[in-house]
Parts: C-alpha cells; sequence; structure tokens
C-alpha cells in the first residue's frame, strides 16, 4: 500500500484552462487530483463542478517555464505520429509547487507501468512496453506481421542447417535440459520448444508475440506427449509474466549479420527478466566475422544500376541530374547472396558478442577496429561479413556457422560494397572500422571507414595512402540471392580448406568468453580458433 501514497496526492494550483479556448481563465481556485479507483489511474483536474479525467497512462506533461505546463493526453496513434485529444494548461502559484507536481507525476507514472509485475502469466501490460518505446509502430507491425505467416515459418524450418544445428544442440545436451525450465524466447512455430520437451525439459514456456503463437499452439497440441510440458505465452518477452524463473534460455535471436531486427536485445531481456544466475544459454554467444573482399563482377554490377539516370532524353526529360544521387543510393545497400570464400583478401577479424554478459544497451551501438594485411595485389571493393553462434552445452559444444564456403543458411553472408574501391599490394596494411548504430526500424545503420596504409619504402611511418568510406541500411539490403552462383566446390577442395583464412585471434573483453574460446570445437564446419588473447 505504501507505493501508491502518491495516487492520493492533489495540487492547488493559479488557474487551468484549455488549450483551445481563447477566453481568460476562470477566477475559482482550481485543483489536480492523482488517484486510482478499482484499480484505474488518472489524473483529475477540477474547477468548481467542472471536473475533467486524463487515463495517467496516456498523458503527458510539458513544462513551458517556471510555473506554466501543459497536460496532453492521447487520443490515437497513427504510424508516423500520436494525435493528442485533449489538453489543459496549467498555471502554478510558484516554482516549488510546478516542481512538486512534476515529481510527483513523473513518480506516479512509473507506479503505472510497474504496476503490471504481478499479473498472471501470459497477461501484459497496457501501457507502451520496453519494446514499444525503441521501436516504431510501423516496424513492428510489419515484422510481427511477417513471423506471423506460416510459409516464412517454413522458410526457416527448411533451413535444415539452422535446424538440425539446434536439434542437435539440444539433444546431444540433454544433461541440461532434463528435468529443466526452459523458456523460449520468440518461439515462432514452436519447434525449439518441442526440442527442448524431447530432451526431457520440466516445463517449457513458448513466448511468442505474433499471431503465430495460435498455430504454435495448434502444433504443440497435435504432439500430445510432448504438449503437456508446454505453455504457450502469447506476448512481448518485455511484457510478460512467467510464474517461475527458467533455468535454461532457448531463442533464435539472430537476423542477417547476426544483429539485424534487433531480437538480441529481447534474448538479453528475456535473460535478465526469466533467468536463473549461471542459467544456460541456448545460443551462448555470437561472433561476427568480416574481411576486406575483391569482386569485380559485383562491383560493376551495382555501378550499372545507375546507369537508368545518365540518360539525357528520356521521353524528351534530361535525367542526369539525379544520377548521382541514385549511384550512391545503389551503393547504400548492403548485398546478401553466397559468395566464393576465395574472394577474400585478408584473413578475417571477430567481434564477440556474449549473450550470458552484454548488456542491452551495449547493442545500440557497435563499433569493431578493422586491421588487416593484404595477401594479394588487387583492388578491395568493400567489406566482406558473416556470423557463427555457439551452444555451449555442459555435453557437447556446437557451432552454427553462415560462413563462405560452409553449407548455406538463410541468412547466406552480407557485402559492404565501397562506391570507391581501393588497390593493395600483398603485404600492405588494411586499417579502418565498422561502426553499427540501431535505429527504430529495428535494424541498423552501418558506417564503414577502410584505408590503406602506406607501403614499400617509408611504410614504417605509417601514413594512410588512400581512404574510403560508405554508409550502409542493413533494413534494405539487396536480396542477389537469384544470381546464378559459379562458386562451386571442386573436388579437392574441401569447406574446411577454404576456411583456414579464417584461422584468428579475437581480442576477447571479458574472461568468460576466452574460456568459451579455449576450448576445442566439434563442429566439422565450425571457424577454427587457434589463440584467444
Amino acid at each position: 500500500m505504501e507505493a501508491r501514497k502518491p495516487m492520493q496526492q492533489e495540487f492547488t494550483v493559479a488557474s487551468l484552462s484549455h488549450l483551445s479556448s481563447s477566453s481568460s481563465p476562470p477566477t475559482l481556485s482550481p485543483v489536480i487530483r492523482f488517484r486510482s479507483d478499482s484499480g484505474f489511474s488518472e489524473l483529475g483536474f477540477e474547477q468548481g463542478s467542472d471536473t475533467i479525467n486524463f487515463n495517467l497512462q496516456t498523458s503527458q506533461v510539458f513544462k513551458l517555464g517556471p510555473t506554466e505546463s501543459i497536460c496532453v493526453c492521447e487520443g490515437s496513434e497513427t504510424d508516423n505520429e500520436t494525435i493528442y485529444s485533449r489538453g489543459i494548461s496549467i498555471q502554478f502559484r510558484n516554482e516549488e509547487e510546478s516542481k512538486n507536481f512534476h515529481n510527483a507525476f513523473k513518480d506516479c507514472k512509473k507506479e503505472v507501468i510497474t504496476q503490471g509485475s504481478t499479473l498472471p502469466n501470459g497477461t501484459t501490460l497496457d501501457s507502451k512496453s520496453k519494446f514499444d518505446n525503441k521501436i516504431e509502430a510501423s516496424s513492428a507491425k510489419m515484422y510481427f506481421h511477417y513471423y506471423g505467416q506460416l510459409l516464412h515459418q517454413q522458410n526457416m524450418l527448411q533451413d535444415y542447417v539452422r535446424t538440425g544445428s539446434y536439434y542437435a544442440a539440444v539433444i546431444e545436451n540433454r544433461a541440461d535440459f532434463a528435468g529443466r525450465v526452459v523458456v523460449d524466447v520468440g518461439a515462432g512455430s514452436g519447434i525449439l520448444s518441442l526440442f527442448a520437451a524431447q530432451a526431457g525439459a520440466k516445463h517449457v514456456y513458448a513466448v511468442e508475440a505474433s499471431e503465430m503463437a495460435e498455430y504454435a499452439r495448434k502444433l504443440i497440441a497435435g504432439n500430445p506427449l510432448l504438449s503437456q510440458k508446454i505453455t504457450v505465452v502469447k506476448g512481448k518477452v518485455e511484457d510478460v509474466e512467467l510464474p517461475e524463473k527458467a533455468d535454461i534460455l532457448i531463442s533464435e535471436p539472430m537476423g542477417t549479420l547476426l544483429i539485424n531486427e534487433r531480437m538480441l536485445e529481447s534474448y538479453v531481456i528475456a535473460r535478465d527478466r526469466f533467468l536463473v544466475p549461471n542459467g544456460k544459454m541456448f545460443p551462448t554467444l555470437g561472433r561476427i566475422h568480416m574481411a576486406p573482399f575483391s569482386d569485380e563482377y559485383l562491383y560493376i554490377e551495382i555501378a550499372n544500376k545507375a546507369l537508368f539516370w545518365q540518360q539525357q532524353n528520356y521521353y524528351g526529360v534530361d535525367l542526369t541530374a539525379l544520377h548521382g544521387t541514385a549511384y550512391q543510393g545503389y551503393f547504400s545497400q548492403p548485398v546478401v547472396d553466397a559468395f566464393d570464400p576465395r574472394l577474400l583478401v585478408a584473413p578475417a577479424v571477430s567481434h564477440v558478442i556474449n549473450f550470458t554478459t552484454v548488456k542491452e544497451e551495449d547493442l545500440y551501438e557497435i563499433n569493431v577496429p578493422l586491421k588487416f594485411t593484404s595477401t594479394v595485389g588487387t583492388r578491395i571493393h568493400g567489406m566482406a561479413c558473416w556470423f557463427d553462434v555457439l551452444f555451449d552445452g555442459s555435453t557437447v559444444q556446437r557451432w552454427l556457422t553462415t560462413a563462405p564456403g560452409a553449407p548455406t543458411t538463410h541468412w547466406y553472408q552480407l557485402r559492404c560494397v565501397l562506391s570507391q574501391p581501393l588497390f593493395v599490394m600483398p603485404g600492405q596494411e588494411i586499417v579502418g572500422h565498422l561502426h553499427m548504430i540501431a535505429h527504430s526500424a529495428q535494424s541498423y545503420t552501418i558506417n564503414l571507414t577502410m584505408s590503406v596504409k602506406m607501403w614499400g619504402p617509408g611504410a614504417e611511418q605509417g601514413g594512410i595512402l588512400h581512404t574510403s568510406s560508405c554508409k550502409f541500411d542493413l533494413k534494405e539490403p539487396y536480396y542477389r540471392m537469384s544470381q546464378p552462383q559459379a562458386y562451386s566446390l571442386t573436388q579437392d577442395q574441401q569447406p574446411q580448406q577454404l576456411l583456414q583464412s579464417q584461422d584468428i585471434q579475437i581480442q576477447s573483453l571479458d574472461e568468460e568468453v576466452s574460456e568459451f574460446m579455449q576450448q576445442p570445437m566439434k563442429d566439422p564446419v565450425s571457424v577454427p580458433i587457434e589463440q584467444v588473447m
């Protein structure tokens, strides 16, 4: 009861008036009351016999001056803007009363948001969640619509590298699942929940926010030997409440370049909300690998797209004014396809994300320093990227990789193509950085800078000869998978041999990741690590 005291406060103010009113404010002493009746929290504006009530959950207060504020109540929301249906202008008698009111409003608002901590399993908060506050509504609507369709779930299920790796990681580590409580984060069709039940889980909570939750219920009910162990919870992991803590989390939170769609943040939030101390996470950590590449055909293909805008007589119209903008636009799209690992011109570097320790805010901005030594003399056309994740089971360590030369997954690989290529000689050093900034459309803006250092006489001075930079939107890639791929392996080339160039040293940021990395890998198609710094 002590936490609800702010909801009974009241404030006498100098005046209240409707924002839409041009008349002078009444002379009666108005009062503002915070109250909660029958569990409904509201802000009451009273002046004589007139009372206006605002829903506290959808109200906002803006300070205009030392003693003047505006309170508005949200009426509706479109894809691009919030519409406020009502507004009250508040004039306080002094600055101290204004300060006290704003502090009380902040406390009451916070109380409303946190009231859901005792809600029963499967229910969600009425107010905007953390997810809603950082992701724009139109993006979330499209995202959940996409994953709410069976054809897209089928596409992922038919990625046998993906699904088979998850199945093997769970079944081979039965000891981690047997008799344990499991939470499936973003359960989709419920396939991972069913795997966990097969491995002997005591109970599985399958949390899914899209309409796919209903299909998951049907699929799970169709497997009666397993269904009694699984509860489907419809809602976002940021919102739902579960009746017990989890011993293990399982999820498939990876997007293109590992981080696209920003589901890793939900995975981390689920860890902080549901996982017991020292509980396990499947997957446990992820790595983003980066290496410079040379692909003249790809560069020409992208550059040629803008030739359309070089026409000087298109139905009597000169299009050339837009050629430069179109050229840069095509090069702002990262390319998603499968490429030959022989296109790489230097060993890869990696960025490690340990899901068991990373903070949510660490995923808002990721900056990876780049340093390579070219193995050949060629033109560098950009940066190739791929990722892998580790399932650190007690019995078996298993890797799921999307590396070039390994069996292709539905993630493929990603390449950021520079609009201005760089020329390098064998042994020449390439430096730069890959800077990724999260945005509200559930993706990232990528800023890539690559520089070629001096080579030959005078190279010890470390000067920069040439720099090329480009900005990319990970939300809008160029899907090139339909293009003919002449990258099949010859009989004398095995995937493991092609991946030798990926032997790397990882500068780990914490000892826990180092411990994971120092253990031998057991997946035959994973990227080997020779040493961890």
